[in-house]
């Protein structure tokens, strides 16, 4: 009996250590497989940790030159403001200085046509070389 049992035994045997070893080759693939996964995946976390690094400071300059341009405009307009400011200011000061200089040329002519009337009165000599002035004036 041994005979007749023995191969089918050791066929069996041999069968089942071959499934075993065919079982070990693909966990040992899959395990392969499985490192380099984790590998792919590991660099893929890291480049998606640089991308994001990358972005996140191109989005800060990005902001700091929007923030740097609008103060250079806000600069910009103030300097023209003022200047447009004093420009005015001195456009007034000298519409006013004009002002004062005719108002006051105008009292002048007014204090002294009142004093020259004041003298003139009663001297008929007076009268007459004034006409005589006038005479000589020629208006245009």
């Amino acid at each position: 009996m041994s005979k007749f049992a023995f191969k089918p035994i050791a066929q069996a045997l041999a069968k089942r250590n071959g499934d075993i070893e065919d079982a070990l080759n693909t966990a040992e693939q899959a395990r392969l497989e499985m490192a380099n996964l984790k590998s792919e995946n590991e660099k893929l976390l890291s480049d998606a940790r640089e991308e994001r690094a990358k972005i996140l400071k191109e989005a800060r300059e990005i902001g700091n030159n929007t923030v740097e341009e609008a103060k250079e405009k806000a600069r910009l307009e103030a300097q023209k403001i003022i200047s447009s400011a004093r420009q005015e200011i001195d456009n007034q000061k000298l519409q006013a200085m004009t002002e004062v200089k005719n108002e006051a040329g105008n009292m002048a002519l007014e204090i002294a046509e009142k004093i020259l009337r004041r003298e003139l009165k009663g001297d008929p000599s007076q009268t007459t070389f004034v006409n005589d002035l006038v005479s000589e004036i020629k208006l245009n």
